[in-house]
């Protein structure tokens, strides 16, 4: 392990309930303009889910059926299922690489671990994401399909997410400060990401090359949308695919070890630039 890594990793740990802290206050402060306060958090994920199901169960039924077929459950499971996931990634990924500028005060600050910043916007982003898991099992059991030992699952294929999108963090929050253009570049990818992680759409139902499936089974979040459907509906274990678990922590780690890497290189510049 890398000095570097040992280093935020022990900021991490030291500093553990000033992250607790800062991620409650960051939570509540980004509403607290608002009329309704933190129910936004909530309302616009639950709108996001109900647009989704009515256009392709409903409004293109016909026309999504070869799209849909071996599907066998309620679409609205499957796609909640998938949706979930995916909105905590795409939160996490978006603030969490702006959490420097973001917090630019704290980061010309020197007695200040900025190395904690990143990890701060991941645990704000996961109060919404453990509501969701919530409504999503809720979800589930109004339709009969109730939790068990699969379920448990969720919890690692969870871990397993903020772990990975928290190393891709710390390397796009370093470069955002100095390209700032950075953050359109990943709007974009969150918007082309989403259409190529299986989200809507069942793999195996699309007549694909082999290198064209292969590119899209190396997206990491192909990994965790497969995952807690496998926890929620095709109940398998994560380790009856061991092939894609080990490509997945093999990214996983060198997210970590390129992110942590350039963070710390990078850091004693922050204050000059930001």
């Amino acid at each position: 392990m890398s000095s570097q890594k040992k280093s935020i990793l022990k900021d991490i740990l030291e500093n553990k309930r000033l992250i607790w802290n800062l991620s409650k206050n960051d939570f509540k402060t980004r509403f607290a303009g608002s009329y309704f306060g933190i129910i936004w958090a909530f309302v616009q994920p639950v709108v996001t889910v109900l647009v989704y199901w009515f256009v392709f169960e409903k409004a293109l039924n016909v026309g999504t059926q070869s799209t849909k077929e071996g599907i066998n459950v309620p679409y609205v499971l499957w796609l909640i299922s998938g949706l979930v996931p995916w909105f905590f990634f795409a939160e996490a990924l978006g603030t969490g690489t702006a959490a420097l500028v973001e917090y630019n005060y704290l980061v010309k600050k020197v007695v200040f671990k900025i190395s904690t910043l990143p990890v701060v916007k991941i645990m704000s982003s996961l109060f919404v994401h453990i509501f969701f898991l919530t409504f999503m099992l809720v979800l589930f059991s109004c339709y009969g399909y109730f939790p068990d030992l699969y379920t448990l699952q969720i919890a690692y294929y969870s871990l397993a997410m903020v772990l990975m999108v928290l190393g891709i963090v710390y390397a796009t929050s370093a470069i955002l400060v100095f390209f700032k253009d950075l953050s359109q570049f990943i709007a974009i990818f969150l918007q082309i990401g989403m259409w190529m992680t299986p989200i809507m759409w069942k793999m195996e139902n699309l007549t694909l090359s082999k290198p064209i499936e292969i590119i899209l089974k190396a997206n990491p979040m192909f990994y965790i949308v497969t995952g807690y459907r496998d926890a929620l509906i095709e109940k398998a274990w994560f380790w009856e695919n061991p092939m894609l678990t080990a490509y997945f922590w093999i990214f996983t780690i060198l997210c970590w070890i390129i992110g942590t890497t350039m963070f710390k290189k990078l850091q004693d510049h922050f204050a000059d630039v930001i």
